[in-house]
């Protein structure tokens, strides 16, 4: 396992030096100039050959990548266009909001999609189990950001009962934060909450089918031992897999829920930088948002050998 483990975390520097290099070539071929966008339309040429030779900007596209990425390995980011602040320190400011409102709604998808997939899986062919799965048909197929308009027009405008947008410090006020997360991470937890049910009851009609399931119940097992011990533990492994997709997936999908509820998070300072062409927060976010994927995935092969002792790494 310590092998395995050590040439995955080998492994993450070919995969972070493609991420990066996509993300600074890209950002490069985009039309626009940071420099005018700081200024502002009544800068002079003077004004703005001044500030992109102060920036580097007036050097060879080469160059700036090599600068770039020296910065990179060494553990700095770069310092951002507009903001005038370290990148690291620019995505520290914001990491609460966004962590927070992850963290939430994958624990709603998980909360909800497990359970609805068994229900569903262990009543196939029922009421119950057509119900969920027109639900989680519903979530597959609803935009996120529709489902939060909407919301927020019925729940925060229409009834009064939530805020309609902004965000509290957990420091100022744990429940106000609350308050201000449950629509934003219902929204995005609903939606990958489907999709966890539908994977969490395929998997369960085909471990139900093992000869093992019969040979427990044939044992006088009790149905909930059965399926929950059982089956369930067996049917974790590539819903797992899925959950740790998801994970990755509401990192980019709090992108347009910040923009949407106006939370002051990472994603929302992503929308903002690629509006002012602010180069390196841009690809600051998206190496750390690769990072994160990366290590996501990791932490899912590791925790396969937990689920079943069969598997091992070697």
């Amino acid at each position: 396992m310590k092998e395995y483990l050590l040439r995955r975390i080998l492994a993450l520097a070919p995969v972070m030096f493609v991420v990066a290099t996509l993300v600074f070539v890209l950002m490069h071929l985009t039309p626009g100039d940071p420099v005018s966008a700081m200024l502002g339309m009544d800068a002079s040429a003077v004004d703005i050959a001044r500030m992109r030779s102060r920036l580097d900007l007036d050097q060879p596209l080469f160059f700036q990548y090599a600068l770039w990425l020296g910065k990179v390995v060494r553990g700095n980011l770069g310092e951002s266009i507009f903001l005038q602040v370290p990148v690291l320190t620019a995505v520290l400011e914001r990491l609460e909001p966004t962590l927070l409102l992850t963290l939430l709604a994958i624990t709603f998808a998980v909360g909800v999609g497990i359970p609805a997939g068994v229900i569903s899986a262990t009543r196939f062919g029922s009421a119950a189990d057509q119900g969920i799965m027109v639900v989680a048909l519903l979530g597959v197929s609803m935009p996120d950001f529709w489902l939060g308009l909407n919301l927020i027009f019925l729940i925060a405008v229409k009834f009064g009962w939530l805020p309609v947008a902004g965000y509290v410090s957990l420091s100022a006020d744990w429940l106000a934060t609350l308050r201000y997360l449950i629509m934003p991470a219902f929204c995005l937890g609903f939606i990958q909450s489907a999709l966890i049910a539908r994977m969490t009851r395929a998997v369960m009609l085909d471990v139900l089918a093992q000869d093992y399931i019969r040979t427990g119940h044939a044992k006088g097992l009790s149905r909930e031992c059965v399926v929950y011990k059982h089956a369930l533990k067996n049917a974790m492994i590539p819903t797992l897999t899925v959950i740790g997709i998801t994970f990755a997936i509401m990192m980019g999908g709090a992108i347009v829920i910040e923009t949407v509820f106006n939370i002051p998070g990472v994603g929302r300072l992503l929308i903002q930088s690629v509006t002012r062409r602010d180069y390196p927060v841009i690809q600051g976010v998206v190496l750390l948002i690769a990072g994160a994927y990366v290590l996501i995935n990791l932490l899912v092969d590791v925790a396969y050998a937990y689920l079943d002792p069969r598997i091992k790494y070697v």
